[in-house]
């Protein structure tokens, strides 16, 4: 498998980057090919820090970055040397199979769209972020890729979150549930209320609305939104994973007798707090969208950006896309052969 890594990207750029394409390496020997997009002088110095020659790797040089305040489909068009771009563009013509990137979010969405169009079957992508619950992980989909979703491409985002559950993540039957403001179904917005509807139709395990709360305390393996919610969402969990642990040190340090309880709770609270480590997730795919574009975080660590490699490899290694498509296919060719009998009616 070949995988395009926007090396230019994020906020720590290089340094981070090439770190983790290093640590990707060693680890992934499946990994066949690593394409390092961006300047070449400052891949190959970062290269030279880490004693890495592995032949796998061909950087592509790029002369444009795309910056956080440029606005993210303008940037695509003008930015055409930019390193999201050529990464997206060695996909787009067949010579990596993945990209990874860790820079603006929208260019990377725009430039997936423009370039590599969307899958057959599916008009927007959807951004599915994977989160840990006590027991198992979700999918939450969509996690700010689409903010103005209309009810038939929430209805794709289930489809592809339980592709995705079921394939990659190893759940055989996930169960579906759509954010809304209360369990019935007359509950929640227009828009809510008519997709409740049409995943009632589907073959999808769909359990029906959930609350907030319902996230953590009974989840479900794929969590349905727009993509406004779903960034809310997204962003709420990282902060308060953040500030729970500095409540605890806080608190946990106030005494020497709670400095040795948290001493002998070391291990349960280190386990907790990989769980909530953005890091160990990596990445999360672009759903959707005709090559696989795997959206890392612009903080990512190079720990971060290994795994993020890692969720490209699975998803090239689980053919998603393929089973994206046949899933899309097979609700068209249901939902058409129940439309005349409905007209009988």
């Amino acid at each position: 498998m070949k995988i395009a890594l926007d090396a230019m990207g994020g906020d720590f750029g290089p340094p981070n980057l090439v770190a983790g394409a290093v640590m990707a390496l060693r680890e992934y020997r499946h990994i066949k090919k690593l394409f390092l997009v961006g300047d070449t002088k400052q891949i190959e110095a970062e290269l030279k820090k880490h004693k890495c020659n592995d032949r796998r790797i061909a950087i592509v040089h790029a002369t444009q970055v795309v910056d956080m305040s440029d606005r993210a489909w303008s940037a695509v068009r003008r930015k055409k040397d930019s390193s999201v771009s050529r990464a997206v563009d060695l996909v787009k013509h067949g010579e990596a199979d993945a990209i990874v990137s860790a820079g603006h979010t929208g260019a990377a969405v725009a430039a997936s769209m423009i370039k590599l169009r969307t899958l057959e079957g599916v008009d927007r992508p959807g951004i599915a972020a994977v989160l840990p619950t006590q027991f198992n992980v979700f999918v939450l989909v969509d996690a700010g890729a689409n903010i103005d979703a209309r009810p038939e491409h929430l209805l794709q985002y289930a489809i592809m979150g339980s592709v995705y559950s079921r394939h990659v993540l190893g759940y055989k039957r996930p169960r579906v549930g759509l954010i809304s403001l209360g369990e019935e179904d007359v509950k929640g917005t227009e828009k809510t209320k008519e997709v409740f509807k049409m995943l009632k139709k589907t073959s999808l395990n769909f359990r029906g609305n959930i609350e907030g709360r319902h996230l953590f305390e009974d989840p479900v393996e794929v969590v349905v939104c727009d993509g406004f919610v779903g960034n809310v969402i997204l962003k709420t969990c990282e902060s308060i994973a953040v500030a729970i642990f500095k409540w605890l040190k806080a608190e946990l340090t106030r005494s020497t007798r709670r400095k040795a309880g948290a001493f002998l709770a070391k291990h349960a609270f280190l386990a907790i707090k990989d769980k909530t480590n953005y890091e160990y997730y990596g990445g999360s795919p672009l759903l959707g969208v005709n090559g696989i574009c795997i959206i890392a975080h612009g903080a990512s660590t190079p720990l971060a950006i290994k795994n993020a490699l890692r969720v490209a490899a699975e998803s090239i290694e689980h053919q998603l896309n393929p089973h994206i498509v046949e899933e899309i296919r097979r609700y068209h060719e249901t939902t058409a052969s129940l439309e005349p009998a409905a007209a009988l009616r």
